[in-house]
């Protein structure tokens, strides 16, 4: 007994929320909406502290994907002008709230809804990579008002997604068996945890691709998407997307949500998936077509799952004149 208190005694503590305030060109906020508050990190510091300046530029949010936070968009907070852009610990994740449910595509697509009117604007263009990205589809549809276009990173709508992982094995390989794995409680929460996020990183270098592995860039993010994991309760929430999305597939619940999502995209769409993407693959981007048939997709070249961080400058430029097009479409 004495051994094992002494283990304990040695055993760190999990690291704090304020773990993701890391500084640079950029300030950090804290957001209430739809009932909770959100860690918001905008690109342009001003003056004051009041989260309404800046309404006369356009608003940009950026929403990150699986196991991340905001950091994932340090790139874009460093890249793009013309606008104000903010990146946002989604629900659950770094230092935002992580309140026990809410992690379906309803209240999500709520959240950005909300956040958009928090930060004094009534549209917003949004961003966003994987699963941030499925949440920008559902927040255009069930939130047309609030969304001015969205651009996506390796995040197909989501029937596309679906019926490309059920009707094409090298998707359905590629996706359902890792979707499967986070179903039972609490063991994927420990997996994801253990020897400080280790499971995170052997995830993130299974989808990225070849040229980014090895840099200083991918080891500084590695460090703190492997503490911002660990931060509690992050990894619960994080699974909970994960559980959501394939538990809903048998509830009422989850049919109508895919039902509403078939309503058509009536914003601008930019998609961009890395040309060596492992996970998601071309089928569903080419289905996605039918969603947005004028979108624009394009592919970034070396890219894998991750290609906002592995090629930003291309990303970048795209982003850029997406977002200049406006509201009409793109320049």
């Amino acid at each position: 007994m004495a051994a094992r208190r002494a283990r304990g005694a040695t055993k760190r503590p999990p690291p704090d929320p304020s773990t993701t305030r890391i500084s640079g060109p950029w300030r950090h906020l804290d957001v209430h909406a739809n009932g909770i508050r959100f860690h918001v990190v905008e690109a342009t510091p001003v003056a004051t502290a009041d989260a309404s300046v800046g309404v006369d530029q356009p608003l940009v949010i950026l929403l990150h994907g699986f196991g991340s936070f905001w950091w994932s968009w340090r790139h874009q907070l460093r890249g793009l002008s013309d606008a104000r852009v903010v990146a946002v610990d989604l629900r659950g994740y770094g230092g935002s709230d992580k309140p026990p449910r809410g992690y379906d595509g309803w209240t999500l697509a709520g959240d950005v809804a909300g956040l958009v009117r928090a930060l004094g604007h009534e549209t917003a263009t949004l961003v966003g990579h994987a699963d941030g990205g499925l949440v920008c589809w559902a927040t255009a549809v069930l939130h047309p008002r609030a969304v001015r276009a969205i651009g996506l990173v390796s995040s197909p709508h989501p029937v596309a997604l679906r019926a490309s992982a059920l009707t094409r094995r090298d998707q359905g390989l590629a996706l359902l068996p890792c979707l499967l794995r986070y179903q039972p409680p609490r063991w994927p929460e420990r997996t994801l945890t253990r020897d400080d996020g280790a499971a995170l990183e052997a995830m993130v270098r299974d989808r990225a691709g070849n040229g980014w592995i090895g840099t200083e860039d991918f080891a500084e993010t590695m460090h703190h998407l492997r503490r911002a994991i660990q931060i509690p309760s992050a990894a619960h929430s994080a699974l909970e997307y994960q559980r959501w999305a394939v538990r809903s597939q048998l509830r009422g619940e989850g049919r109508r949500f895919m039902r509403s999502m078939r309503r058509p995209v009536a914003v601008p769409v930019l998609h961009m998936r890395g040309d060596a993407d492992p996970y998601v693959l071309a089928d569903p981007v080419h289905r996605t077509q039918r969603f947005a048939p004028h979108g624009r997709y394009v592919s970034v070249a070396g890219a894998g799952h991750f290609a906002h961080e592995e090629n930003p400058a291309a990303v970048n430029e795209h982003l850029t004149r997406f977002i200049a097009g406006g509201s009409g479409g793109l320049t």
